[in-house]
């Protein structure tokens, strides 16, 4: 079923750095019907208020961005918020979907999903083969929580909800709290104090080995709009760049983009996360979708939108 001009669509967490690529990629492509709540006009992690809000505004569609996120610091240290908040606010949303009658529901996943040792690059069958990272796993544990709600429901009620797995995503409108955010947006505020203050000295967690994939939010978001108009058989969807650096070679390269000059020091004794998550994108590229920007140019304008702001 595709998104007519005239359809409601209501986009979940529209404030955030998905939320807020998705209601820019739905704008420039003229949809009018946008439907937006703060916090203050709808609390998601009230079933009753939330159910009444869907029943009242009546999207025919809905993008699920709101969720609590942070990086490998905040979810090892706030693990109950982690897994209470988004198993509320996705039960909520998903359930509500479903008595208020919309038509489709996209909810946004995450790569953590995956076990920690996955075969690479990572398949969407390989969701539950294995434990998961441990840093992260209540984050992880209620995402799949989401992919299984949405995929019950498409089993008992014959629902068309669609669960997409981006990997690491960065832009405008990210967390750059160095105390929940996650790499890149880190990095980028650490680099910028960096050139601000004239320093020499790059600091970083781990060992620099691990791998990261990343995709620019506004290509996630247009994945996101491309899948909500397209019939697909899969139910559950990896998005990504299809390519894979190490943190030390990542730091090194946004360093150089931003032409800035510094030694990278890494403190061995903070954890690394997950040693590899390369998301097969077979899958997206299947049905027509590919990202669109390129690494320089995601970065150049993540930190323009971060001066900025």
């Amino acid at each position: 079923m595709e998104i007519k001009k005239s359809d409601k669509i209501y986009v979940a967490g529209h404030l955030g750095l998905v939320g807020s690529a998705i209601v820019r990629n739905l704008k420039s492509k003229g949809y009018k019907k946008i439907i937006t709540a703060t916090r203050k006009k709808i609390d998601l992690m009230n079933q009753k208020k939330t159910l009444n809000f869907l029943r009242k505004t009546k999207p025919k569609f809905i993008f699920i961005a709101a969720a609590q996120v942070g990086g490998i610091n905040a979810n090892n240290i706030f693990k109950a918020t982690f897994i209470y908040n988004n198993l509320t606010i996705q039960n909520n949303l998903i359930n509500g979907a479903y008595q208020a009658g919309v038509k489709k529901l996209i909810f946004l996943g995450s790569s953590c999903v995956y076990p920690k040792e996955c075969k690479q690059p990572i398949k969407e069958d390989y969701l539950l083969t294995g434990p998961l990272e441990k840093t992260n796993e209540p984050y992880a544990v209620a995402k799949i929580a989401g992919i299984k709600l949405c995929e019950s429901y498409n089993h008992q009620y014959k629902t068309d909800f669609l669960s997409i797995m981006p990997c690491n995503t960065y832009g405008p409108e990210d967390n750059y709290n160095l105390n929940t955010s996650h790499f890149l947006p880190a990095l980028l505020k650490k680099i910028h104090k960096i050139k601000k203050k004239k320093e020499t000295k790059l600091n970083l967690w781990g060992t620099g080995k691990p791998k990261r994939e990343f995709i620019y939010v506004d290509d996630l978001a247009d994945a996101c709009v491309f899948f909500m108009n397209k019939k697909t058989k899969e139910k559950v969807i990896n998005i990504g760049s299809g390519k894979d650096k190490s943190i030390y070679e990542i730091s090194k390269l946004v360093l150089k983009i931003l032409n800035v000059k510094a030694k990278i020091n890494f403190d061995k004794s903070k954890p690394d996360g997950t040693k590899r998550k390369l998301l097969d994108i077979s899958v997206a590229k299947k049905y027509g979708w590919r990202p669109k920007t390129s690494f320089k140019n995601g970065i150049l304008n993540a930190y323009i939108s971060f001066e900025k702001n």
